[in-house]
């Protein structure tokens, strides 16, 4: 069963904006500036964006059509994907990626720091799901720093400085 984008996408506005409320009702702890009510306004926030990136497509050019191949008895079936160049015996393994990123977080983090560690984890993850290069290098030089910046500053959660210590 297919869903259409506008109704998966606003399901996940619909699921964001509860946890973004649930977050907002929560009390502030008194005396602290951040309290527990920040990380589900945070998170329903990014999830809302998400799910109406996805109700008006954007992104949708960039995925590739699936063709349809006729079979005998009049039926359609889909054609299987073409073999790129990550794709093949192995390809199955990409789904030990998430456990093995992790893995390296937790190994290479303190030496490395937050910001070296992010960028190489975003850059593989980005090339593993299809990425091209010229989109993975943007992606893994910026997005480490608005991390840090939700997590350090907004949520307060101490990150390692390692080799390339955030300028604030």
């Amino acid at each position: 069963m297919r869903l259409p984008d506008s109704v998966t996408g606003s399901f996940l506005v619909v699921l964001g904006a509860a946890a973004a409320y649930g977050g907002y009702i929560l009390p502030p702890v008194p005396g602290q500036p951040v309290g527990p009510n920040v990380f589900p306004l945070v998170i329903g926030s990014g999830l809302a964006l998400c799910g109406l990136a996805i109700v008006f497509g954007i992104g949708h050019s960039f995925e590739e059509e699936e063709e349809l191949i006729p079979l005998e008895d009049g039926q359609v079936a889909a054609a299987p994907p073409p073999q790129g160049k990550f794709e093949g015996k192995l390809y199955g393994l990409r789904a030990l990626l998430p456990p093995a990123l992790l893995l390296f977080y937790v190994v290479a983090a303190d030496r490395l720091g937050f910001i070296i560690t992010a960028a190489l984890m975003v850059y593989v993850t980005s090339t593993a799901l299809g990425a091209k290069w010229k989109l993975a290098l943007p992606l893994a030089a910026l997005s480490p720093f608005a991390i840090h910046l939700i997590f350090g500053k907004l949520l307060r959660v101490p990150l390692p400085a390692g080799l390339l210590p955030t300028p604030w």
